[in-house]
C-alpha cells in the first residue's frame, strides 16, 4: 500500500478477497438477502471506514453486520447497533443526523471517523483471529494516514479492543507491555493519543442495558473533550 491517501485505500479494502470464508458468506448473504430487504442490491464486499479524512476522534468496531453494512456498503448503517451508535453521535453534537440508513442519505460526521478491526461480515458476527490478523494492515495503514490530527480513539467492545492494540503498535505509537486491559470507562494514553473502552452497541448490550444509550454519550461526550473537538450545547440525555 502507498501513501496516496484515505479515499485510494478505502477502494482497495473494497476490492479486498484475501479471506475465502469471509468471501463466501458475504456474497452468499448478498445473494439470498433477507425477506426485508428484497429489494435491495446488497453490497456484498469488505465495507471501508466512514468519515472524514482529517478526524480528531475515530470510533473502532468489531465488524459489519451481515444485513447491516454488508447491504449499504457503510460502516454501522441500515442496523440496530448503528441506530444506537449514529443517534449517540448527533445527541453529542457529532453527526448531522440521528439515523444511517443508506450509505446516500446525506449523514456527515464532524471530526469523527469510524472503521472496524475486521471489514467483512463474519458468520454469526464471530471472526476467526487468523482473519483479525489478516485485515490489521488495513487498520495499521488507516491510523498512520489519520496519525496527523487523530487525538482519540474509542473502541467498542473486548474484539476490537485486543485487535486495535497492535495495529497502534505497528502503526507506531508505543503500547504498554502488559497491554492495557479492556473495560467500560477505560482510558488511557498512547504518546498523547487518549484511548477509551466502551461497551460495544450490540443489541445484546443496548437491548439488556448493560450498555444505555446515556453510558454511550458519556464516553463519546468524554472522547470528544480529549479531542477538542466542539459539541452539542444540550441537557444530560443528549437533547439539542
Amino acid at each position: 500500500m502507498d501513501a496516496s491517501g484515505l479515499p485510494l485505500l478505502d477502494r482497495r479494502i473494497a476490492d479486498c478477497r484475501a479471506c475465502p470464508r469471509l468471501v463466501s458468506w458475504r456474497e452468499e448473504v448478498a445473494r439470498a438477502k433477507r425477506a426485508a430487504y428484497a429489494d435491495w442490491t446488497y453490497w456484498g464486499r469488505p465495507v471501508p471506514g466512514f468519515g472524514p479524512a482529517d478526524a480528531r476522534l475515530l470510533i473502532v468496531g468489531l465488524a459489519p453486520a451481515a444485513h447491516g453494512g454488508n447491504r449499504t456498503g457503510r460502516m454501522f448503517t441500515g442496523d440496530r447497533s448503528g441506530d444506537v451508535l449514529y443517534e449517540a453521535l448527533y445527541d453529542v453534537g457529532l453527526a448531522s443526523q440521528p439515523t444511517a440508513v443508506h450509505a446516500h442519505d446525506g449523514l456527515e460526521l464532524y471530526g469523527v471517523r469510524v472503521t472496524s478491526p475486521v471489514h467483512c461480515a463474519p458468520p454469526a458476527n464471530k471472526p476467526t483471529p487468523e482473519e483479525r490478523d489478516t485485515c490489521r494492515p488495513w487498520l495499521v495503514r488507516e491510523l498512520e494516514l489519520l496519525r496527523p490530527t487523530l487525538r482519540a480513539v474509542v473502541v467498542l467492545g473486548a474484539f476490537g479492543w485486543q485487535a486495535a492494540l497492535p495495529a497502534f503498535a505497528e502503526a507506531g505509537w508505543s503500547v504498554p507491555r502488559p497491554r492495557p486491559a479492556f473495560a467500560h470507562g477505560a482510558r488511557y494514553v498512547l504518546d498523547g493519543l487518549e484511548l477509551f473502552g466502551c461497551f460495544h452497541v450490540s443489541q445484546r448490550n443496548t437491548f439488556t442495558g448493560r450498555l444505555t444509550p446515556a453510558m454511550l454519550r458519556d464516553v463519546l461526550r468524554t472522547a470528544a473533550e480529549a479531542a477538542a473537538l466542539p459539541q452539542a450545547e444540550g441537557d444530560s440525555t443528549g437533547g439539542r
